[in-house]
């Protein structure tokens, strides 16, 4: 993504969020301006403490489920037999909102950070582990017997054919990660918690009738989410060029 392309789509969003704030002209909507003063002023009085809470949340989940998720489908991509026999669960369980299991979570392990984290690992892990095994499953075949001609075993296609084959597949179930993770985190910090942006933007918004403080923990959630997709673009020009090339 290109800078400018970016700088004008904010422009557009500022100015459209303006317009309506002056048509609105209420409380419930502040302009701009006025949430972008409190955001600065907001970021010595909390609201940067609970960014890094959020933060280390969505960051910890989702590297556990990439680590987890990622090897395991490339071992069923590659492997009808378990592919085979793996699919029945993974469409059973696969469709079922993980949400609702984060009351069975706090009551298994308790409300500390744990339960949180775990609750968005289970949605991302399954994401991941579809996307990657599809991805590996659907490698040509013409490909992986010119490469065992060649002397490869089960380690060397791993490393050389699978891996680099799935990469793309992995950065977009990264992507797409982010974007469920940071809609997940508010969630999950609704409950029995005290830090991080999703608890921040609810006591502002609903307890304490702070508006434009509660736009600032959405601005901040916005910019954790935008910095986490830059981020993967630049694993992706790191670990397969010629993707981002294309």
């Amino acid at each position: 993504m290109r800078r400018r392309d970016l700088l004008l789509a904010l422009l557009a969003v500022l100015a459209i969020w303006q317009v309506v704030a002056w048509l609105v002209q209420r409380p419930i909507l502040p302009a701009p301006n006025v949430v972008a003063l409190v955001f600065i002023q907001e970021l010595g009085k909390g609201l940067l403490e609970h960014f890094l809470a959020s933060l280390w949340r969505v960051l910890s989940s989702t590297l556990l489920a990439i680590a987890l998720a990622a090897p395991t489908g490339l071992i069923l991509g590659q492997s009808p037999a378990l592919n085979k026999l793996s699919s029945p669960l993974i469409y059973l369980l696969y469709p079922i909102p993980k949400v609702v299991f984060l009351p069975i979570l706090l009551l298994f392990f308790g409300i500390g950070e744990f339960s949180k984290i775990a609750i968005i690992f289970l949605i991302l892990f399954f994401q991941i582990l579809v996307l990657v095994r599809d991805q590996a499953a659907a490698i040509r075949p013409e490909l992986i017997q010119s490469v065992r001609s060649l002397g490869a075993g089960r380690r060397a296609l791993f490393r050389f054919v699978y891996l680099p084959a799935s990469l793309p597949a992995i950065l977009t179930a990264l992507r797409q990660s982010i974007g469920t993770a940071v809609a997940v985190l508010y969630i999950a910090e609704l409950f029995a918690t005290q830090k991080g942006l999703g608890y921040y933007i609810y006591l502002n918004g609903t307890n304490l009738f702070n508006y434009p403080a509660m736009y600032a923990g959405i601005v901040a959630m916005s910019f954790m989410g935008l910095g986490l997709y830059f981020a993967v673009d630049g694993l992706e020009r790191w670990l397969s060029p010629w993707q981002s090339a294309r």
